[in-house]
């Protein structure tokens, strides 16, 4: 079994260091975490009084991965999913919040047992995800991460300035979608020439 914190090291290793990338709604992010979760904390790091890019700067790794426990893991009820779903349910609850929930719920839905997708673990999800991992053992987590793939594919869709973390310049596999398939079986991974044609309306 794996720990928790060794699935947030993971996580923590895929995020990468201080960017603030003016298309990425997140704004100043560390190792994943964000200026929006720091301000909603109350992590003012340089006591100054307020919550900026310079405080992002200054986050350190071991409170970046206390953060994810405590507030993308345990908070949201990871842990009463079945342990096959926490690397990957984690992983893209600190991709994309309560997001990550959702596309697990509609996932649910996909296979025959449906529960509200409000992006929350409550009894009925954490009795759901009991039933679809039963009945889909061996392909659940793939199951997840394609779902997750889809996702992301869909965002780029809808937002311009959000396809180039979906599609590298060179019409490659953007982070996005290699993330996603860092938790699906290489069998089920897109070729090359699959990916081009679910990006080709893109221009």
């Amino acid at each position: 079994m794996q720990s928790v914190s060794s699935i947030a090291k993971e996580i923590l290793a895929r995020e990468g260091g201080y960017v603030n990338d003016p298309d990425d709604p997140g704004g100043a992010t560390k190792y994943g975490v964000t200026i929006h979760t720091m301000r909603r904390l109350g992590l003012d790091l340089t006591g100054d009084g307020r919550v900026d890019a310079k405080d992002v700067q200054r986050l350190s790794r071991t409170e970046a991965e206390r953060i994810f426990i405590q507030h993308y893991f345990e908070a949201p009820g990871i842990a009463g999913l079945p342990e096959v779903l926490h690397a990957t349910v984690f992983d893209m609850q600190v991709n994309s919040g309560a997001n990550a929930v959702k596309i697990l719920q509609r996932l649910f839905a996909k296979m025959g047992f449906p529960t509200s997708v409000d992006g929350q673990i409550g009894p009925k999800t954490v009795a759901m995800a009991g039933l679809a991992v039963a009945a889909a053992p061996n392909h659940i987590r793939d199951a997840y991460g394609i779902e997750r793939r889809n996702y992301y594919y869909a965002l780029g869709d809808r937002r311009v300035a959000s396809r180039k973390y979906a599609r590298r310049r060179d019409g490659g596999k953007g982070g996005w979608i290699k993330r996603a398939e860092e938790f699906i079986a290489p069998r089920f991974h897109l070729s090359a020439s699959e990916h081009t044609t679910r990006v080709a309306s893109w221009g």
